[in-house]
This record gives structure tokens, sequence and C-alpha cells, in this order.
């Protein structure tokens, strides 16, 4: 009688798994890469892990989602609503930022390289360990002020501003 007992509870076991691995992995694996999703409202949406790699997301807005470790690379995030959005271990290397609100969201160890950067709001952003070129650093650094709610760090010194 155990072992039917524990016969059963190993299948039960397996046939958990098995019904909700798939539905773990596929929000796990989103993908919208090379999509128009001009406008489209992602706002407090989980996004870990997410690929919008390529994607135009003008407009979009994405205030306070989770895209830690989302890949954004070359995305077209151009007046995009970012503000609170938390883009830890996140890509966007090559992503095009104009106009894109970025106040009190949290880039900490973001990867932004070659990203671009114009006109963007700043205020409360933590940009702990993002790695900058000079002149993309020294534009932020002209308008970084504020401190992030979420992590208590000011803005100019994520920044290493002088």
């Amino acid at each position: 009688m155990r072992s039917l007992s524990r016969g059963l509870c190993s299948a039960l076991a397996v046939l958990l798994l098995t019904l909700c691995l798939p539905l773990q992995s596929a929000q796990a694996a989103m993908d919208v890469a090379k999509q128009v999703l001009i406008g489209h409202d992602f706002a407090g949406m989980d996004l870990r892990g997410a690929t919008f790699n390529l994607t135009n997301l003008r407009e979009s807005d994405f205030h306070g989602s989770d895209l830690r470790g989302a890949s954004l690379f070359g995305a077209k995030l151009q007046d995009a609503n970012l503000s609170g959005a938390d883009l830890s271990d996140a890509t966007l290397d090559s992503a095009v930022l104009d106009g894109t609100d970025l106040r009190n969201a949290v880039l900490e160890n973001a990867f932004a390289f070659n990203t671009r950067f114009n006109n963007v709001l700043i205020e409360g952003a933590d940009f702990t360990n993002v790695p900058f070129r000079g002149d993309v650093l020294k534009t932020l650094c002209a308008s970084a002020s504020g401190t992030n709610p979420v992590t208590g760090r000011n803005t100019r010194d994520t920044l290493e501003c002088s």
C-alpha cells in the first residue's frame, strides 16, 4: 500500500510539473522582436527576460513595469514612458531613447554603452554600474537630479558625475 501511495504521489508531482512548467517558460520567453508596437500599453507588467530587440516601441507605456533582464537591443523608445520601471540587468545597447521618460527608473547593471539618450527625463533614475560613452555621460550629468525612491540612491552619484 505504501509503495502505491508513493507511486501516486510521484505521478501527481510529475503531472503538476508537466502542466505548470510550460506556462512559466512561455511567459519568461516572451519574444516580440522586430515588431511595431507603437503606443502599446505595457504599464505595470511583469516582462522579466522579455525580448524587444529592434522593436518599434515609440510612445509605449512601460511605467512601473518589471523589465529585469529584458533585451531591448536596438529598440526605438522615442517618447516612451519607462518611469518607475525596473530595468536592472537589461540590455539597451543601440536603443534610441529620445524624449523618453526614465524618471525613478532603476537601470542598475544595465548595458547601455551605445544607447542614444536625447532629451530624456532622468530625475530620480538609478544608473548604478551602467557603462556609458563619455559624451553620453556628459549629457546625462547635465540634467541629473533627484533620488530614486526604491534604491535611495542619488541620480548624480549613480552616474558618477563630478
